[in-house]
């Protein structure tokens, strides 16, 4: 069954640039079955007006500031990526091997002989029963639709306009999955765009773990894919969630992700996210404390190298009283790549007996290498107890010299200094096994790749808070 969009391919507004006039053109192009259309066409819809609306980024839009969308020029002739199956030779090392429960998508479409068998609660949206039906249709779109219009992101009402499929996860009242859930993501095309979607809905006193790994197949692709991702989390009352998320896609993609997460009375969110910098890659997590007493940490690595980018944006809003969040994000920037970290903070006049902090500390391990860290409280509650701030520095030259001092050599000690300033924040990963396989990964791209390892000495004044 086609939507609506087929009607409307002919009258694409001509103020659109070129990439957003394509990208209408590929969700016209998609067609939902009649189950898919019963649930998804309101919101495709909703998602393009949205993103024919929506204010184009820019160095006058303040949470584009300091990253251009040039790079996505790229696509403006881009197809679908064909769904495809695992590649033949594909190097399962690079996954993960977990107790869990994988299911693999590859070029956004589930790779089901790749993949576990489906538990109870978990399904795609085509396959929907009576109940998963009415959890999409009361959340689905509704917990990114909560941001602020003047901040909401163009690419996620654009994720919306181009939803044809997408995962449900579904935990019931009370109860405790015993397997965390392993999403893997595959991209394979090159000059091609995919898109995931995925709902993550908690009932009261559930309790679950979710690892999303985006990566791609080829690493010799000259111009691969662009990837659009949106996950939306709802978690219930008692409710907790630990949420690990690596973007690690080869630096010729591009990838636009947002996650967007409602927290109700007494929940928990633990998060974690490590990312490598691509051509074009922008992270955004928005977080909503929706009950009282409910708590968030997140934390977070991002290294850039080369000529990539890496752009992160949080935002987390206090609108009721007694909740607490702590965020904590470090990041090594090196060669002439660009890393941008912009922290928000949003306390609402009724959210009193707040506790937030935030912290974002920053290695440059080159003089040519850029980061733009931008931390932001916006307080009406006059009760409340706040934090933030922010680092940008070198390799401390005592440390460097105390290391030195006991027989490690020079270059030795400035890769296990660059290695430890990430690796402090991984003692909180719940699961012993990923904590394990992101440690190696971690030492093989430091060994491997020198320039996240800094070479440059530094100066008397090398560090600097903001």
């Amino acid at each position: 069954m086609a939507d609506a969009f087929a009607n409307r391919r002919q009258s694409i507004p001509a103020v659109l640039n070129p990439f957003q006039q394509h990208a209408l053109v590929l969700a016209g192009q998609q067609v939902l079955s009649d189950g898919q259309a019963s649930i998804l066409q309101t919101l495709r819809q909703e998602g393009a007006e949205k993103f024919k609306r929506a204010t184009r980024p820019g160095r006058k839009v303040e949470h584009w500031k300091y990253t251009s969308v040039q790079a996505l020029k790229t696509y403006e002739s881009a197809g679908w990526a064909t769904p495809a199956k695992l590649p033949e030779g594909f190097c399962s090392e690079r996954l993960m091997t977990l107790n869990a429960t994988r299911l693999v998508f590859v070029d956004g479409a589930l790779d089901a002989a790749a993949s576990d068998s489906m538990p109870a609660g978990i399904s795609l949206f085509s396959e929907a029963d009576s109940l998963a039906t009415q959890l999409i249709s009361s959340h689905l779109g509704k917990i990114a639709g909560s941001v602020d219009p003047s901040r909401q992101n163009l690419f996620a009402a654009l994720n919306s306009a181009w939803t044809t499929e997408g995962l449900l996860i579904h935990v019931a009242q009370n109860v405790i999955l015993e397997k965390p859930i392993y999403l893997v993501y595959i991209s394979t095309g090159s000059n091609t765009v995919a898109s995931q979607r995925t709902l993550v809905v908690m009932e009261q006193g559930a309790n679950a773990q979710l690892i999303e790994h985006f990566l791609s197949a080829d690493s010799d692709l000259a111009d691969s894919c662009f990837v659009n991702t949106l996950t939306e989390i709802h978690i219930g009352q008692n409710a907790q969630l630990h949420h690990t998320r690596f973007n690690l896609e080869h630096e010729s993609a591009a990838h636009v992700g947002a996650v967007h997460v409602n927290l109700m009375r007494d929940s928990v969110f633990n998060g974690f996210t490590v990312s490598e910098g691509s051509k074009f890659k922008r992270l955004d997590y928005h977080f909503n404390h929706c009950g009282q007493g409910a708590s968030l940490r997140f934390e977070g690595v991002y290294l850039a190298r080369h000529d990539q980018l890496i752009d992160y944006h949080t935002c987390i809003e206090h609108r009721v009283p007694h909740c607490t969040s702590q965020q904590v994000f470090h990041g090594i920037v090196g060669d002439k790549a660009k890393a941008v970290f912009n922290g928000r903070i949003h306390i609402f006049q009724d959210a009193q007996k707040t506790l937030a902090e935030m912290n974002n500390r920053n290695l440059l391990t080159s003089d040519s290498a850029e980061i733009n860290t931008k931390p932001e409280l916006e307080i009406y509650a006059d009760d409340v107890k706040c934090a933030h701030g922010a680092t940008i520095s070198q390799l401390d030259d005592t440390s460097l010299y105390y290391l030195q001092s006991r027989g490690i050599s020079p270059s030795q000690a400035r890769m296990m200094l660059s290695f430890g300033f990430v690796n402090e924040l991984l003692s909180g990963l719940p699961v012993e096994d990923v904590k394990l396989w992101l440690e190696n990964w971690l030492r093989h791209r430091f060994s491997e790749d020198r320039s996240l390892v800094s070479e440059t000495k530094p100066s008397g004044n090398a560090g600097a808070d903001l």
